[in-house]
């Protein structure tokens, strides 16, 4: 199948590019880059240069070159919406995977305190661990890539809010980010003299973009619940990755046993892992690949639920992902294209 992508020239464009490359039933035939119109990919992505996709010119953002079967748009959040109502113009079918945020939230006015300027509307929400959440994939052509953290921490939350473990009171998270997740522009906050080193909290006080959409995903699974999100984002000195701390109140006085809870959740979902007791997950063991890992435990203490999530911002939190939900939606295995392991050390 044929598919182009926009905002080749980013972060989350070039992974496409890298696990594209190696999908056997996907062919890229255009990348869009519009301040890089001309160059050849491997100018800004280095690593594709002995790859055939290195060679290939970018071109306009425009729905005349980017005609494939399946169009990947990797824009900044709030450039999408233009470009979705260009192609769906020309094929109201076109299958369309939108890594950005624009058709994430179902709320308008969540929409704009987060993101600012007008509501485009809604898309199926492409997170395929959820329940259910396959089939609806598999049977839209339309998909919202959720976002980075979100994945992590919605993952991280899901199996507990259904089971009604939590999810009556607030979840608290503690997540830290490498720094491909602010995108490719520079900015001083993301210079090497500034981040190397250092770990710095940013966007506290339910101000982040992605609180409105994990609450979202939450009260989809427990509709009567009160579920609200204090969420704390870290910038980390490293160039990608995320690790996410979620803690709720649980009940210490029960036979139910939240392992096995998790273990259960995710029994058909290929790309996560519940590890074992007493192992901890880490950045580095899904460096480059599309699998989550989760380590559940309960502070009998403190009485909390412990949640670890940890996965790559650029694979399973956007490129990996849009894939993923690709081939759910053109009928093919999850999987294909996206078995490759972590790379640590």
């Amino acid at each position: 199948m044929r598919v182009s992508i926009a905002g080749a020239s980013g972060y989350a464009g070039g992974e496409l590019l890298r696990l594209l490359e190696i999908h056997p039933h996907f062919e890229v035939v255009a990348a869009a880059a519009h301040s890089s119109v001309g160059e050849r990919v491997d100018a800004l992505h280095p690593a594709l240069a002995p790859s055939p996709i290195g060679s290939l010119e970018l071109c306009s953002t425009s729905a005349d070159q980017l005609e494939a079967d399946i169009v990947f748009m990797a824009l900044p959040h709030g450039g999408s919406a233009a470009l979705a109502a260009e192609l769906l113009a020309v094929n109201p079918q076109q299958m369309i995977v939108d890594i950005g945020a624009d058709f994430r939230l179902g709320n308008p006015q969540a929409w704009e305190r987060y993101y600012g300027g007008n509501h485009a509307g809604t898309w199926t929400y492409g997170l395929p661990e959820l329940a259910q959440q396959r089939e609806v994939i598999a049977s839209s052509t339309t998909i919202a890539n959720p976002g980075c953290y979100a994945t992590a921490i919605s993952l991280a939350t899901a199996p507990a809010v259904a089971a009604h473990l939590v999810g009556n009171s607030v979840i608290n998270v503690v997540a830290a980010s490498g720094t491909s997740g602010a995108g490719r522009v520079p900015t001083p906050s993301l210079i090497a003299s500034t981040v190397m080193g250092s770990i710095s909290a940013y966007k506290i006080g339910g101000v982040h973009q992605h609180t409105p959409e994990i609450e979202q995903v939450l009260h989809s699974i427990w509709p009567e619940a009160d579920t609200r999100i204090s969420f704390t984002p870290l910038l980390a000195p490293m160039p990608r990755g995320i690790i996410a701390t979620c803690t709720s109140s649980i009940s210490t006085e029960t036979d139910i046993d939240p392992h096995e809870i998790y273990s259960e959740y995710f029994t058909d979902s290929p790309f996560v892992s519940v590890l074992g007791q007493g192992q901890m997950p880490n950045t580095g063991s899904v460096l480059g690949s599309n699998y989550v890992q989760l380590s559940v435990n309960v502070d009998e203490h403190a009485g909390q639920l412990v949640v670890i999530a940890t996965l790559d911002n650029l694979v399973k939190g956007a490129a990996g992902q849009a894939i993923q939900n690709a081939n759910l939606m053109c009928k093919f295995e999850e999987t294909t294209g996206l078995l490759q392991t972590g790379v640590s050390p």
